[in-house]
C-alpha cells in the first residue's frame, strides 16, 4: 500500500512539473514574441505577460542587488532581475523592523 501511494504522489509531482514547465515556456515565448513585434528602437525586453513580470535584459550587479536586497520596499516577492516571474527580496526578512517602519512612512 505504501509503495502504491508513493508511486501515485511521484506521478502527480511529475504531472505538475510538466504542466508548470509548459506554462512557463508558453509565457516566455509570448513575451519574446511581444517584444519582437515592436520596432527595434522600442524594444525594452521587460514588462508583464498575463500578469507575470519578465525581464530579458542582461542582469547587472545593481539590478541584482536591487532585486535581492531592496531596502525601498517591504515586499517579499519582487520581479526577477532576469527571467520570468518573481524572486525573494531578503532585506525585509533580515531587517523586519526597518521594513515595517518604511511601509508605515509610505502610508502616512
Amino acid at each position: 500500500m505504501k509503495n502504491k501511494n508513493k508511486k501515485k504522489r511521484s506521478t502527480f509531482r511529475i504531472v505538475i512539473n510538466v504542466v508548470l514547465s509548459i506554462l512557463a515556456t508558453v509565457l516566455v515565448i509570448r513575451a519574446i514574441r511581444e517584444q519582437l513585434r515592436l520596432p527595434p528602437g522600442e524594444r525594452t525586453w521587460q514588462g508583464t505577460i498575463s500578469g507575470v513580470p519578465y525581464d530579458f535584459r542582461r542582469p547587472t550587479a545593481e539590478r541584482l542587488r536591487a532585486t535581492f536586497w531592496n531596502k525601498d520596499t517591504s515586499q517579499l516577492l519582487v520581479p526577477q532581475a532576469f527571467g520570468l516571474g518573481w524572486t525573494i527580496n531578503f532585506y525585509p526578512i533580515v531587517h523586519p523592523q526597518t521594513s515595517q517602519s518604511q511601509s508605515l512612512e509610505v502610508k502616512e
